[in-house]
């Protein structure tokens, strides 16, 4: 895959629960070409660089899979604006809970549907975790007085 099929996929997949920009991925593919763990494919239009994963890359890939995957950190641009949600006008503080209510409820659509066709246990929870995690944004925005 190019780096914006990447980006692609990886949107598609994990943004329920977790992002990636394309300035990350296109920072480690050649990093990780150079590291032995992806070789490069075929050159495509506009200078976009097909990335194949190697055997070793594979091992590595799935050697972190296996650690500890440490403490969770919640990064959240809705949560760091509500906190300063004071310093906007009351119109602006409705605008942003308004559409952040929005985009919630189209996210916790798009999980529902997952959750509804994964087969795999694991990327079950995953989609069930995605549907209560929008869930509780929805109910926290819902809870904000006007």
């Amino acid at each position: 895959m190019t780096g914006g099929q990447l980006v692609a996929a990886a949107t598609d997949r994990f943004s329920g629960f977790f992002s990636v920009t394309r300035s990350q991925v296109y920072r480690e593919l050649p990093a990780l070409a150079e590291a032995g763990m992806l070789r490069l494919g075929k050159q495509g239009p506009r200078s976009s660089q097909q990335y194949i994963i190697t055997a070793a890359g594979k091992r590595a890939f799935k050697s972190w899979l296996n650690t500890e995957p440490g403490p969770d950190n919640v990064r959240s641009p809705l949560l760091l604006r509500l906190r300063y949600a004071g310093m906007l006008t009351s119109k602006q503080r409705a605008h942003l809970v308004t559409s952040a209510r929005e985009q919630y409820v189209e996210k916790l659509n798009e999980a529902k549907n997952a959750a509804k066709v994964a087969e795999d246990p694991y990327e079950k929870a995953a989609a069930d975790f995605s549907v209560a995690h929008n869930r509780a944004v929805i109910k926290m925005l819902d809870a904000i007085p006007e």
